[in-house]
């Protein structure tokens, strides 16, 4: 199984790089919830369940030009997979800056579960029972 789930999770961030907002909820589990409690960013800083994805994501990138997310690696962890990532993003006023967080997916019977957002790869890789 551990193989389908970073498939999925790998899946999940191609249709967010197209912005295929049903592509997303078809990955997700009827309880998602997609924790961004640390974030930097205020407005993004929050939980949020299935119902409120898609209005989340598009709100999120209605604020760039441009905004793509480059999967570092894949690391499986059994029920999850730990993504390190590079977020590009362009502003509205052709402003081009790069961010690196961590996420961790869980995933149950295929479905994406949980996504928890981290600052960086040590701190995802522990919540996942992992160690460097």
């Amino acid at each position: 199984m551990s193989e389908e789930n970073v498939e999925s999770v790998r899946a999940g961030i191609e249709a967010f790089n197209s912005e295929d907002w049903d592509a997303i909820l078809e990955h997700a589990a009827p309880d998602f919830v997609l924790d961004m409690s640390r974030a930097i960013g205020p407005q993004q800083r929050g939980m949020y369940r299935l119902d409120q994805l898609r209005s989340f994501f598009e709100d999120f990138t209605e604020t760039y030009e441009s905004f793509r997310i480059e999967a570092d690696e894949f690391i499986d962890a059994g029920e999850h997979v730990v993504v390190p990532q590079t977020a590009h993003a362009r502003g509205r006023d052709g402003i081009e800056a790069t961010a690196r967080t961590a996420f961790v997916y869980t995933l149950r019977d295929g479905a994406i579960a949980r996504m928890v957002m981290y600052q960086g790869r040590q701190e995802a890789l522990e919540a996942a029972g992992l160690e460097e």
